[in-house]
């Protein structure tokens, strides 16, 4: 039998060295160089997304009145962001999204949790779900506008239809891709029913669940955009309302600087479901710790 020949002082600094180790590969970069890791794609896409619109402004594909470039629009973008008024379109419109958006989320999760338990619901409603999704948001609207005339509640109704299904499928799929081993070992430790799926199924199911909801947030919100312009509310500004405005008196710098406002929304809501997915597979070891 070979016999460790090494120190207690030996095996004390070797431990150490290991500890060190540990503790540099467990470190997180500052706070100012993941902001900027975030950033600076998103900055580097925007000045190729400029530079190219400008290039099509210079080829005179179309009049300037027609396709103003950036340095027209970008003022008329300044100009808005001063105006309270716009901003008040803006929390309008945010509000309808996020109220939207929680309904969705609440009838996603409940009818995705009942189709992944209830086999014959998996049957039933299965393929309506996908159908449901895969349905133009557009669609729906003129039944929305019978059924609720133009009012906030036609548009609710729609931004659930659009964002739900995708959110039940996102769930369903998660539920789906749990390995049966980590169900057999969650009831051999005493989990059952409702424990079950709480301590082991849905935080197993995550990561698929979490691409769910940043699918039917898109869905989401291009279901408002799409409502905001079909349905104006009396009294009640909203984004798209602006946005269908400014098409009709023929103001293309305020058209576009409304669409650089869409745009820019939707990416800082994919930021931040961009960093809770990083987030939840960091912790869960499926990629490494930067340096």
């Amino acid at each position: 039998m070979a016999t460790d020949l090494r120190t207690p002082d030996k095996l004390a600094e070797e431990i150490a060295g290991l500890d060190a180790l540990e503790a540099h590969l467990g470190t997180h970069p500052s706070r100012p160089r993941q902001v900027w890791t975030t950033i600076w794609p998103k900055l580097a896409a925007i000045a190729i997304a400029l530079l190219g619109w400008q290039a099509v402004v210079w080829s005179g594909w179309k009049e300037e009145y027609v396709l103003p470039g950036p340095d027209t629009v970008l003022p008329v973008l300044v100009e808005l962001l001063g105006d309270a008024k716009f901003w008040t379109a803006v929390g309008i419109t945010m509000r309808r999204a996020v109220t939207g958006y929680a309904l969705a989320l609440v009838i996603g999760s409940v009818i995705g949790i009942a189709v992944s338990r209830v086999r014959l619901l998996r049957s039933a409603v299965g393929s309506l779900i996908t159908g449901l999704q895969t349905m133009p948001s557009i669609a729906w609207f003129p039944l929305a506008i019978l059924l609720f005339g133009l009012t906030e509640r036609a548009i609710m109704s729609v931004v659930v239809l659009g964002a739900a299904p995708s959110i039940a499928n996102g769930l369903i799929a998660g539920v789906d891709h749990v390995p049966p081993l980590m169900v057999r070992a969650g009831r051999m430790i005493g989990a059952k029913g409702v424990n079950l799926y709480r301590h082991v199924v849905l935080p197993a199911a995550l990561p698929t669940y979490v691409a769910g909801l940043k699918q039917g947030w898109a869905f989401a919100w291009r279901s408002l955009m799409a409502g905001e312009l079909l349905v104006i509310v009396a009294n009640r500004p909203s984004i798209g309302d602006q946005l269908q405005f400014a098409r009709e008196f023929s103001r293309a710098d305020q058209m576009l600087a409304l669409m650089i406002v869409i745009l820019v929304i939707g990416i800082v809501v994919d930021t931040v479901f961009g960093r809770a997915d990083m987030t939840i597979r960091r912790r869960r070891g499926l990629i490494e710790h930067a340096g």
